[in-house]
């Protein structure tokens, strides 16, 4: 299976999956990048996939759909344009053309429905998890996205996570406020700081890169509950609460 990144909007990702000319679209928020794509090399889509309802994930579907008459898999709690084959966590996607399944995972938080995507050591998260960020609760409380994270970071290490949004540069530059002596982060952000000066982007990366230095995995870490109390001025009682006031944190972060 190939995996290819499409950029959307101002940092959205749309990855299609491939496999002998044959394409799953996952969160096409916009059509016209998925259509160039399948024009420029002969391809077909043969089915979409969507992990949550938000615009920048869904507003391409109408228009490939009047192309590509296809499956359209995602939430099955959410209003997906389309949605032929709503979605549960224990469900497994076979998609066409590829032998190998696809496990759902139930991640509600950003939104009440989120969906994830598991499979031949590549997860697709949709806004769940960032590279050493995660996404606003919109929806969900704070104890629903961290159970949820949670789910992910039992994953495999060696897991490629492919979220929908290019963030990791600016969510370093938090990151290294809750844990400046990480010395992890500290070389992941002269990585990171590399590929974006040279226009590369950051996504895909590893899960346990994520366990190693993003702060919304690690609330059990002292350094980090630490930094998040001191935030708050109080103490905190445990890993929800540590994760709580981290998201507090971030949302007024500059």
């Amino acid at each position: 299976m190939n995996i290819v990144p499409l950029r959307a909007f101002e940092d959205n990702y749309i990855w299609l999956l491939e496999h002998e000319r044959q394409i799953t679209a996952v969160d096409p928020g916009d059509a016209t990048p998925v259509l160039d794509y399948l024009s420029g090399t002969g391809a077909e889509l043969r089915a979409i996939l969507v992990t949550h309802h938000h615009g920048d994930h869904t507003g391409g579907i109408d228009a490939l759909l009047a192309r590509y008459p296809v499956p359209v898999f995602g939430p099955a709690h959410e209003p997906i344009p389309g949605l032929s084959d709503p979605l549960h966590e224990g469900d497994s996607v076979v998609l066409p053309g590829f032998s190998e399944s696809l496990q759902v995972i139930d991640v509600p938080g950003h939104t009440r429905g989120h969906i994830a995507y598991f499979g031949r050591g590549a997860l697709f998260c949709g806004d769940t998890l960032f590279g050493c960020g995660c996404g606003r609760l919109f929806e969900g409380s704070a104890g629903q996205m961290w159970a949820s994270l949670c789910k992910l970071m039992a994953l495999p290490a060696d897991t490629r996570v492919y979220c929908a949004h290019e963030y990791t540069q600016s969510n370093i530059r938090f990151a290294r406020v809750v844990e400046p002596e990480n010395a992890a982060l500290k070389s992941r952000e002269a990585r990171v700081m590399e590929k974006r000066a040279d226009g590369r982007g950051t996504v895909p990366f590893s899960l346990g890169e994520e366990l190693a230095t993003n702060p919304f995995l690690r609330c059990a870490e002292a350094a980090v509950a630490a930094a998040a109390q001191h935030y708050v001025g109080r103490p905190l009682g445990g890993d929800v609460e540590v994760f709580a006031a981290l998201r507090e944190w971030k949302n007024n972060f500059r």
